[in-house]
């Protein structure tokens, strides 16, 4: 089952400095998620000015359930503090934006 996640970094002064220093434990895990297939699509959500402040990400697991427990309960901008606010939704990605043959 497919979701959309859409998190929203701390507004505090030291929100872009975790965001930063975390980051790199954060694109391990996204690579490893993009491997198994769990991940299919993000980025950041900017400000006026370019500044990362959240995230945006399309993601793939059995359920809600497996999705919290097998990987976001442990995502490093979960436990070190940078996404304040989670918004997560059910989606279905259009067939082919994962694959442009299937459009044909």
């Amino acid at each position: 089952m497919q979701f959309a996640i859409i998190a929203m970094d701390g507004t505090d002064s030291g929100a872009f400095a975790r965001r930063q220093n975390i980051r790199p434990q954060h694109i391990e895990g996204l690579k490893k998620g993009i491997a198994a297939g769990e991940h299919l699509f993000g980025g950041a959500i900017l400000d006026d000015d370019g500044n990362m402040i959240g995230s945006i990400m399309i993601v793939d697991y059995p359920s809600r359930e497996a999705l919290e427990s097998e990987w976001l309960n442990s995502e490093a901008y979960v436990t070190g503090d940078v996404w304040k606010e989670i918004t997560i939704k059910p989606f279905r990605t259009v067939p082919f934006f994962l694959d442009p043959e299937a459009g044909s």
